[in-house]
């Protein structure tokens, strides 16, 4: 029988989610109070296991209500993947309750974000990706022989003779740099950013698992990533740079720093996410460090066509254009709806 909790105060989620094998990053808490924290949305779990018992089981989501995009429940929102935390057997039931739920709440679709595929009739596959990994567990010099010689080992070695410097942490300096350069690349790809808020909300809710580096020329920072840490997996979730220092090599440095960090903290696993099975040139980058790509798929309930998540060339136009304060405005207004 299912049952249903809640995530945030629930000591038994935080519990689950540092033993099941297959939990990440995004099903901790921590990221779903953020989400929460910074979008408006409702976190819930459904678990088979009753009120006071050890959890052995659950599929986080979120209530997302919009007058732009529709209701939907997803699990979860700007999360690359969500594997649902349960074997076969007990699936078939939470599935069945997420369902109910949308339909009893009017929803428009449910969308789960597995690794593997759903195997129930009701489910169909909406979006296509390319998943990228790479294992730690070589040694270093091994990782290092393993990135491609020219665009990524010849630019870190680029990076130290043009004397770039770095900086790692959380602090508001390195937030506020960081959020600068990401401003300045989703205005270049058309996009509106994030809310300031949400890497705030990331930073105050996962406290030292989240990490921001900074490469600067001077006191000028051209490139930034911000990446996030559960158990022995390292995720590179967000990078932004400025376009015409990008010959600098500051992005190498940044990324292979994060890898050296992470190794030698005993992680095994670095997470570069996902990207669009159309966009050839993300994915070269990351198959540059020696990823492993996998493909993996949404699935949603019923079957919905289009997606909340695409900007139309029309509106890429606008946001490319738009002033820095107003291209901020915009997407602090309405990233939500795109969840």
């Amino acid at each position: 029988m299912p049952h249903w909790i809640d995530p945030l105060t629930d000591p038994r989620w935080a519990e689950l989610t540092d033993r099941h094998p297959d939990a990440s990053v995004f099903h901790t808490a921590a990221w779903l109070r953020a989400l929460c924290a910074t979008y408006g949305f409702t976190a819930g779990a459904v678990t088979t296991s009753p009120p006071g018992g050890r959890l052995e089981n659950g599929i986080p989501f979120c209530r997302i209500r919009s007058r732009l995009t529709g209701s939907r429940l997803c699990s979860l929102p700007f999360s690359d993947h969500c594997q649902p935390l349960a074997d076969s057997g007990d699936l078939d039931a939470l599935l069945g309750a997420l369902s109910g739920d949308r339909r009893d709440r009017g929803c428009r679709y449910l969308e789960l974000r597995p690794l593997r595929p759903v195997k129930d009739p009701g489910f169909a596959p909406s979006q296509a990706f390319w998943w990228h990994t790479l294992d730690l567990r070589p040694p270093k010099e091994e990782l290092f022989r393993n990135l491609h010689p020219d665009c990524v080992r010849r630019k870190i070695r680029r990076a130290g003779r043009e004397g770039l410097t770095t900086g790692a942490g959380s602090s508001d300096d390195l937030l506020d740099d960081f959020f600068t350069l990401q401003l300045h690349t989703r205005r270049k790809h058309g996009l509106p950013p994030q809310p300031r808020e949400w890497f705030r909300n990331l930073l105050k809710e996962m406290r030292g698992g989240a990490v921001i580096r900074v490469a600067r020329r001077g006191r000028r920072p051209v490139a930034a990533i911000l990446t996030l840490r559960h158990r022995k997996t390292e995720t590179y979730k967000y990078g932004c740079s400025e376009a015409e220092d990008n010959s600098l090599g500051g992005m190498q440095l940044l990324l292979w720093q994060a890898i050296e960090e992470a190794r030698d903290a005993g992680m095994l696993r670095m997470d570069l996410g996902r990207c669009d099975t159309d966009n050839a040139g993300l994915a070269a980058f990351k198959e540059r460090w020696g990823a492993s790509r996998r493909d993996i798929a949404y699935f949603r309930e019923p079957a919905v066509k289009q997606s909340p998540g695409k900007v139309s060339g029309a509106a890429s136009k606008v946001f490319s254009h738009l002033p820095y304060p107003l291209l901020e405005a915009a997407g602090r207004i309405l990233y939500r709806h795109f969840a």
